[in-house]
């Protein structure tokens, strides 16, 4: 099955490049380009892509608002961020707009590839620096861990399996950790979700930082 793809950043040149690289995939099709935000959320209700790729800064509407109005008005679409920066409170702000992975402009062709298709699959796709610099924020803010609804009800575990999300391990990483299937991985993250009401794998990994699990 295809993977659907819009576009968005407001540097022509970078914006060819990108549709190059995702073109050259045969499982990833390049259905719309944007050069700002305004355009983006008027195309994605046009085209209805898989995935947006969405640069953060640019004219007409940045693209953190531009990921809120998308994920509100097409809650299957899932955004990844590119950006040239990984300062926390973009990620963070990201995040809680909705997006599902955010991955650095200085990021190689696969890995652009990987993570197009991994938020396609409705996993996260959080670049090794900037997951390091989200547990750093969270780690730096000593307060108590609120109660989540859910997280009572995983079993052990599921909770093994959080934990590990939350420390950044991929699905296959998670397998080798703990010596399950791949496919028993999937099942448990799908569990996982649905029990703590996350919308995908980046809402459980703030949460299981907020509740305090994360590195036990």
């Amino acid at each position: 099955m295809t993977t659907r793809i819009l576009v968005v950043d407001d540097n022509e040149l970078l914006r060819a490049g990108l549709v190059a690289v995702l073109s050259s995939d045969p499982e990833l099709a390049v259905v719309a380009q944007a050069a700002d935000g305004t355009a983006a959320l008027r195309l994605a209700i046009e085209h209805r892509p898989d995935v947006v790729l969405m640069d953060i800064e640019m004219p007409g509407g940045d693209g953190i608002t531009a990921t809120r109005n998308i994920c509100q008005s097409l809650p299957a679409a899932k955004v990844l961020i590119l950006t040239m920066f990984d300062l926390d409170e973009y990620v963070l702000e990201a995040l809680r707009a909705g997006a599902s992975g955010f991955l650095l402009k200085t990021s190689g062709p696969t890995e652009l590839v990987n993570a197009v298709k991994a938020c396609a699959a409705g996993e996260y796709m959080l670049s090794r620096p900037v997951m390091a610099r989200l547990i750093d924020s969270f780690v730096a803010r000593p307060v108590a861990p609120p109660a989540v609804p859910g997280l009572a009800d995983l079993t052990p575990r599921e909770m093994d399996v959080l934990r590990s999300m939350a420390n950044g391990l991929t699905n296959a990483e998670i397998a080798a950790e703990l010596y399950l299937a791949e496919t028993t991985v999937k099942t448990h993250v799908a569990r996982i979700l649905a029990k703590l009401g996350a919308r995908d794998r980046v809402q459980a990994i703030v949460i299981a930082h907020r509740s305090g699990i994360a590195g036990r």
